[in-house]
């Protein structure tokens, strides 16, 4: 057989149905790419690490749990999560914890010089340094080593499908950490006085809090004095503490 040309008509036809084609295939990559910023928005968290520890008694982010100390625990969990980053702020003793932070492009020691004058003061030098695309923030004091990856995952999935401003686990009915907070509610925060507690907020937007059961007691555990940690380790871990 002999090959030959398109008609001028047919010509027409195939070139309208390559114009539907790539058509179809733009509006296909368009939604990709809508999807992929959608999962990828950046939920930062703010590790509290500033404080004196005066009740304990030496720095509770040094305390052992096994072969790490709590700060190298937290820190390990949190990168195997979906946070985006983790800002850690020091204060008291932080040449000693910061020896401790393990050099990952993930996470970013921030210096509360002004940690004397409470958590509050802490949390807002944390937001100072956020990164620009952050949708929202993980808050937690590093007296809570048992909060399992799965919660904190749990909740940055809620919260991204979700138009709450706070996002607060709970267990067995009590609020827990760590809450996750709108970046709506970052210029609130900034203008909290240092020896106003955080819950200021939290208290203010109730009606817009919503609150996520978890299977996880050690969102609402936690601990201030060597006594308080000896009953925590009995009652979450099987392991013993050394070098407390």
């Amino acid at each position: 057989p002999i090959l030959r040309g398109l008609e001028p008509r047919e010509e027409t036809t195939v070139a309208r149905m390559q114009a539907l084609f790539f058509l179809s295939v733009s509006r296909i990559l368009l939604n990709s790419v809508t999807i992929v910023f959608y999962t990828n928005a950046m939920i930062s968290c703010i590790l509290l690490a500033a404080g004196a520890s005066t009740r304990f008694g030496s720095p509770k982010a040094l305390v052992r749990i096994g072969a790490n100390c709590i700060i190298e625990r937290i820190l390990a969990m949190l990168l195997d999560t979906k946070a985006s980053e983790i800002i850690v702020v020091l204060g008291a003793d932080a040449e000693k914890i910061s020896s401790k932070i393990p050099k990952n492009s993930g996470i970013k020691i921030v210096l509360n010089e002004n940690y004397s004058q409470g958590q509050t003061s802490s949390f807002k030098a944390g937001l100072t340094n956020l990164d620009s695309n952050t949708e929202g923030i993980l808050l937690l004091p590093v007296d809570m080593p048992f909060i399992k990856k799965e919660t904190i995952n749990l909740l940055i999935e809620v919260f991204l499908k979700n138009p709450s401003l706070i996002v607060v686990p709970t267990y067995e009915g009590k609020n827990g950490h760590p809450p996750i907070f709108s970046k709506r509610l970052f210029r609130d925060f900034k203008d909290l006085k240092n020896d106003e507690p955080l819950s200021t907020l939290s208290h203010k937007h109730e009606k817009e809090t919503l609150k996520l059961p978890v299977n996880d007691a050690g969102c609402i555990r936690s601990f201030n004095t060597p006594q308080e940690f000896k009953q925590l380790l009995s009652l979450l871990s099987p392991s013993k503490p050394s070098g407390a």
